[in-house]
């Protein structure tokens, strides 16, 4: 999927200046890296708010369009109010064909059904984390990570490392290799049998 950024150049900073954006329903941002220097821009808040809502526009390559100028960023932080549904400021960073970036992508389970914890042992399965953090060239930056729990038995878990990644890109492991699923086994005396253990009690 392939998202555009309609953006205008700001030279106004400070409170004041992003309050008068915020009346104009329009978003503080900016976009920095590589070898050009930090541009201040503003974004339109009703755009960039139903993008947030997509999944992929988490990780993907965005193209924001500043005035005609064409540049390639991804989406790096993101400043919302605490409670009302309205972003405050966007941070974007430039990318390049030729240079690895660090990015979040969202894994997507699948087989859960039929894992052999949940069907033959009746177990549930525990999402530890929902997005791994990915190193790649920016055209193989992936909208998300399958993850197959066919085979994942009943007190066994899928590590970090264990994960199968498209040509091209790697995870980055900060410290110990982490849990991302697992299937917890069951407590013995838990479930069915502490209701038939009471039942024969009584």
């Amino acid at each position: 999927m392939k998202f555009e950024i309609e953006a205008r150049k700001r030279t106004l900073q400070g409170s004041g200046a992003s309050r008068r954006l915020r009346r104009e329903k329009r978003v503080p941002a900016i976009v920095y890296g590589g070898s050009a220097a930090p541009q201040l821009i503003d974004i339109d808040h009703n755009d960039i708010l139903l993008n947030l809502r997509k999944e992929a526009f988490h990780a993907s390559v965005l193209t924001l369009n500043i005035e005609g100028a064409i540049e390639s960023v991804v989406l790096r932080d993101t400043q919302r109010h605490p409670w009302k549904p309205l972003v405050l400021h966007v941070d974007f960073q430039r990318v390049d064909a030729v240079h690895a970036i660090h990015q979040r992508v969202p894994l997507h389970f699948i087989n859960a059904d039929i894992a052999p914890g949940v069907k033959i042992s009746g177990g549930n399965v525990a999402h530890v984390h929902n997005d791994v953090e990915v190193s790649c060239l920016p055209q193989d930056l992936p909208s998300y990570i399958e993850v197959d729990l066919k085979d994942l038995e009943a007190g066994h878990s899928i590590h970090a490392s264990e994960l199968v990644f498209p040509p091209g890109v790697s995870p980055v492991v900060h410290g110990e290799d982490y849990v991302v699923v697992s299937i917890p086994a069951k407590k013995a005396g838990s479930g069915s049998d502490v209701a038939e253990g009471e039942a024969a009690a009584s």
